[in-house]
């Protein structure tokens, strides 16, 4: 059956963009007189030093980055409705220009804000009650004042900006643009070319022959061209460590984690709790092994399902019920709030002609949030719905308590709510799919998703790390030893039962997240939160309930360790990812129990 365009598309099932702007030409107006706007920004460049002149900068920054924002995110937002619509394509793209100028234009700030000290900030806070509201975002720039150099070096650091990432560019046009990947057979005996968005698809086939094609091809092409991408990752790692030197941290890792004041030992303390319940992994490796009624076991056999299908094609109206009522624990007041994202135009739903792909949550300060789906009949769409719900919320609450320049909440935390309303809906699920067929989904479910986002990021974290430590000391990150350390880990993770082949050594060069150091233990650190969220939720009252809304509302009015030890979570201890690892070792042990029924 032919996709519907976008015009065909049910209105009752589309998002109100309107409520951002009415109509293009209210857009027009905007963008004209944003753009007029923009060049009285330099003007306020030299007046920082008066508590007066702080604020008026701050104001006029804060005015014209909401309009820009809000230009580019309806734009963006009106072109993922469609992307061949030639109209939304030109916006987005003039919203864009204007945001790089917004960029450009308030670049003076920074320097010109750490050049009056921390000492004098904090004097003008106390003199000016207009500057409270920017505090956290004063606190936060002030933060990087001794990393921070003298405005010619920093002038010359970020000339240097375009080649340092260099590597990751070169790596993006390699893997996205340039690289063919083979055609095989799928289980029809139709032919398929393998690309990057069909390659876990094609890994899920319940066909051997069909995923062990996927992973030789994919592998194959990868290590065809292994010693230049090696040389872009070694020159990437370099980068880190030229940008950690020259801003005076001990490390790369240091660098990266600074900003957000997470000190290293979070990071260790990940990396030790994962490896203190390997053997749960390894155990899962042998029952998919026997599951899956394997000799020997590879790693093209660990993302095809080890369950039935779960039968729950269900239509979205009663999909939304069904997230509804596996979020009842966070209250009447959470369910109240949540039920106008069904009710006023929130959710753009089904697919259409042109559509962007995937699923996010995304919107305007102001404005309430809105989430992009691509909803299909089966259990994934439901925990998608849940999981952009969750990010809806987050933002529906720190939007709502927070002002503009601490709303945003960071990375460290934005996986943490999306998750804990999955980690509900699963809690809910099994309580009410109570036969076996389903139970054995919903585990393996469980499962996959525990050892992709906790297990493998961890294990990406640490394959890192020691390429950094490797460069520190002096030793080329060829591809030879690159590939050695990421197969140890292989090893070490994945146990005795996996057959160490001849492609799994080159899967680190199928890794994006790479080019951004240090960026994926956040994943890990995020889904453990969650999951300690959830089971507290659960195993608690109105206490927990409320610290965990206050989470929800905080933004980014603190550093992120200190809003999670506001809500009883203290990531600098291993509690978290325990509480994490606990529910895989039940997981698979209920999913043991159920396959030897």
């Amino acid at each position: 059956m032919q996709q519907k365009t976008r015009q065909q598309a049910d209105p009752r099932y589309t998002w109100r963009l309107e409520d951002i702007y009415p109509s293009n030409e209210r857009w027009e107006e905007d963008f004209h007189a944003t753009q007029q706007a923009l060049p009285s920004l330099a003007a306020l460049s030299g007046t920082l030093d008066s508590p007066k002149g702080l604020l008026a900068a701050l104001c006029a920054i804060e005015k014209l980055g909401r309009a820009c924002e809000a230009l580019f995110t309806y734009a963006k937002m009106r072109r993922d409705e469609d992307n061949g619509n030639g109209l939304y394509q030109a916006m987005t793209d003039r919203a864009m220009g204007l945001l790089v100028r917004f960029e450009s234009e308030k670049a003076f700030f920074s320097p010109e804000l750490m050049q009056l000290g921390s000492a004098k900030v904090r004097s003008f806070l106390a003199q000016e009650p207009g500057l409270a509201g920017y505090r956290r975002y004063l606190e936060k720039e002030l933060w990087l004042e001794k990393h921070t150099l003298s405005p010619e070096q920093e002038k010359l650091l970020a000339a240097v900006g375009e080649l340092t990432a260099a590597p990751d560019t070169i790596y993006s046009m390699l893997a996205d643009a340039d690289l063919r990947f083979p055609v095989i057979q799928d289980e029809q005996g139709q032919d398929v070319e393998i690309t990057h968005g069909r390659y876990i698809p094609l890994l899920e086939s319940r066909d051997r022959r069909v995923r062990k094609d996927a992973y030789e091809g994919l592998y194959s092409t990868y290590k065809a061209f292994s010693n230049t991408i090696a040389a872009a990752y070694a020159a990437s790692v370099k980068g880190d460590q030229f940008y950690a030197q020259a801003r005076g941290y001990g490390s790369a890792l240091e660098a990266s984690l600074y900003p957000n004041a997470i000190p290293v030992s979070v990071y260790d303390s990940l990396v030790e709790a994962v490896h203190r319940h390997l053997p749960a992994l390894h155990a899962y490796v042998a029952l998919r092994k026997k599951a899956l009624g394997l000799d020997k076991i590879h790693y093209y056999d660990l993302y095809t399902p080890i369950a039935p299908e779960a039968e729950l094609g269900v239509p979205y109206e009663r999909a939304a019920q069904i997230v509804q009522e596996g979020l009842k624990p966070l209250g009447e007041t959470y369910l109240k709030d949540l039920s106008q994202a069904f009710r006023d135009g929130w959710v753009d739903v089904y697919e259409n002609q042109g559509k962007t792909s995937g699923a996010y949550s995304w919107g305007v300060y102001g404005v309430h949030p809105y989430v992009l789906l691509n909803y299909n009949q089966n259990l994934d769409s439901i925990y998608t719905l849940a999981h952009e719900l969750g990010h809806a919320m987050h933002s529906y609450y720190s939007d709502r308590n927070q002002p503009y320049s601490c709303a945003g909440y960071p990375l460290f935390l934005a996986e943490i709510a999306s998750t804990t309303n999955e980690a509900l809906l699963q809690a809910h699920m099994l309580k009410t799919l109570t036969d076996r067929k389903n139970q054995m989904a919903l585990y393996n479910h469980e499962l996959e998703q525990i050892r992709g986002t906790v297990f493998r990021q961890t294990m990406f974290a640490e394959f890192e790390r020691k390429a950094h430590e490797l460069a520190a000391a002096g030793e080329s990150l060829t591809r030879e030893r690159l590939n050695q350390i990421y197969a140890e880990l292989n090893t070490l993770y994945y146990g005795p039962d996996m057959v160490m082949d001849d492609f799994i050594p080159y899967e680190w060069m199928r890794i994006p997240h790479f080019y951004r150091a240090y960026y994926v233990y956040q994943y890990a650190t995020g889904y453990s939160a969650a999951v300690a969220f959830s089971r507290s939720i659960l195993g608690g009252g109105q206490a927990e309930r409320d610290r965990y809304l206050s989470f929800l509302a905080a933004g980014d009015s603190k550093n992120p360790l200190d809003i999670l030890r506001d809500a009883g979570l203290d990531m600098e201890k291993p509690q978290a990812v325990e509480s994490c690892m606990r529910s895989f070792e039940e997981a698979l042990a209920a999913l043991t129990r159920l396959m030897e029924a």
